[in-house]
């Protein structure tokens, strides 16, 4: 059964456009969805709003492949639109057959223990973002100065970027796009020992090769990791058979712990690697009022006989690691718009194969017909680059089953507004949309300003630049 079918795809974020090169994704897989769809045999439009969140090391593949999906003679692209202030999610149900969401995760989990209030923590996403230049967090100036002593809690591929950055040399960094007031505040910066903090141990850790080469690759960087630590039980052994990433990892730490020099040469950069420790409160300072001085960890034991399963308990020994900064890199969060059903214990919409469903409790559960979700709002933020792909897939392959299903057949003779109607609801509300071109004038512009500096790009950093250009 063929359908005309019109399709609305909201990404990334709910922001205004910009293409902030994060580290660790907060979703691109918009792109990913849309570029599926376009290879099925549905007829279809698709319309994107979708703002990308990249890491610097996938910044151009990425960015090639969302230009020729926002290029395609079959995709529109609105930005400078915010879902719930330009436009509700209702109103987009009533104007498209299909919505799919993909808007990612753009808040932090908290730890909620005492101390989070401190002056000196900040989320890694709010560090990634600043020393990315997105407008945001532009004005975040984390202290870089009055403390050499940085902890990150977590040793995710977020966490170790974050250490990468604040103990790379700046000459480094000076040839690549991250922004300009980033990089005048790590030439000054007096950090010099970063702690990398898991409650697991190396055969848990949540990174990849590439990212924890790229950390351990560092010039002049002395690597501390505990030998005791890397002693695997045959659970763990048993979880290193089953994950060739896992056992890479493992394999760099533990040549990273017995290559390289027992202690750290006079002025040399630090990278201590804590693992079985989780974080049990934050230490104000007696000299500054307010402010972090330091982590009171405790240390775990892992437990449970599953290879995969383990989670680490708390032992009721506790230390205290002092530092004058702190970076938690625990996971990120989605948020939920109004009309859209949530489930807040995991910060995901519920959903099968990225059907949305209202209410898991029938038998079967209730769908939301044309409403699909993709990537980090769909199954939280997990998953490396093939991850990404195969979520994408997966909601894809339910629309088009939908279609062919004919459960997306209109009730009515008369087709939805889809673009047109969009256009003229936000037209009504006086909102400024962006098409693919404007992107392409701030992307122009920031090489533009970068090849002056022998820098890929040079960010622009609020949103009234963005918005000049785009409108130039």
């Amino acid at each position: 059964m063929a359908v005309r079918s019109s399709l609305f795809s909201f990404g990334a974020e709910r922001t205004k456009i910009y293409y902030c090169l994060t580290l660790l994704g907060l979703d691109w897989f918009a792109a990913y969805s849309i570029g599926f769809l376009l290879c099925v045999s549905l007829s279809c439009k698709i319309f994107l709003l979708i703002k990308l969140s990249l890491s610097e090391n996938l910044q151009q593949v990425v960015v090639n492949q969302f230009s020729r999906v926002a290029q395609h003679q079959r995709c529109s692209f609105f930005g400078n639109v915010t879902l719930g202030l330009s436009i509700s999610l209702a109103e987009l149900r009533e104007l498209y057959d299909v919505v799919v969401l993909a808007y990612g995760a753009e808040s932090d989990r908290a730890l909620g223990i005492p101390g989070e209030e401190l002056f000196g923590l900040h989320s890694a996403r709010e560090f990634v973002w600043w020393y990315n230049g997105h407008p945001d967090c532009r004005y975040l100036n984390p202290d870089l100065k009055s403390t050499d002593t940085a902890v990150i809690l977590g040793q995710g591929n977020v966490a170790l970027d974050v250490a990468r950055i604040l103990l790379r040399p700046t000459t480094e960094l000076a040839t690549t796009d991250i922004s300009s007031h980033a990089l005048a505040a790590l030439e000054e910066s007096n950090i010099r020992k970063v702690y990398l903090v898991g409650r697991r141990g190396p055969v848990q850790a949540a990174c990849t090769t590439k990212e924890l080469r790229e950390v351990l690759g560092i010039k002049d960087l002395y690597v501390h990791i505990q030998k005791e630590d890397l002693l695997k039980t045959p659970i763990d052994e048993e979880e290193l058979k089953n994950s060739r990433i896992q056992r890479r990892v493992n394999e760099l730490l533990a040549k990273a712990a017995n290559s390289g020099p027992s202690h750290p040469s006079s002025g040399q950069r630090e990278l201590h690697f804590v693992f079985f420790r989780k974080p049990d409160r934050f230490l104000e300072s007696q000299e500054k009022i307010g402010y972090v001085s330091g982590v009171r960890l405790e240390k775990t034991v892992l437990q449970g006989d599953e290879p995969g399963k383990q989670i680490a308990v708390g032992t009721k020994h506790f230390e205290d690691l002092g530092c004058g900064m702190v970076l938690k890199s625990i996971g990120y969060k989605s948020i939920p718009v109004d009309g859209l059903p949530f489930d807040h214990r995991k910060g995901i919409v519920p959903n099968i194969q990225g059907r949305v469903i209202s209410d898991a409790r029938k038998d079967p559960p209730s769908i939301e017909k044309g409403l699909y979700a993709c990537g980090w709002l769909k199954r939280g933020p997990t998953g490396i680059i093939a991850t990404n792909l195969y979520c994408a897939e997966e909601t894809v392959a339910s629309i088009s089953e939908d279609v062919e299903r004919g459960i997306l057949a209109p009730q009515s003779s008369l087709p939805k507004p889809g673009r047109e109607g969009l256009l003229q609801v936000l037209d009504d509300r006086n909102v400024s949309v962006l098409p693919f071109s404007a992107w392409e004038k701030i992307d122009s512009e920031e090489k533009r300003l970068g090849s002056s500096r022998n820098k890929p790009s040079e960010k622009l950093v609020t949103w009234d630049e963005l918005l000049k250009v785009a409108a130039e």
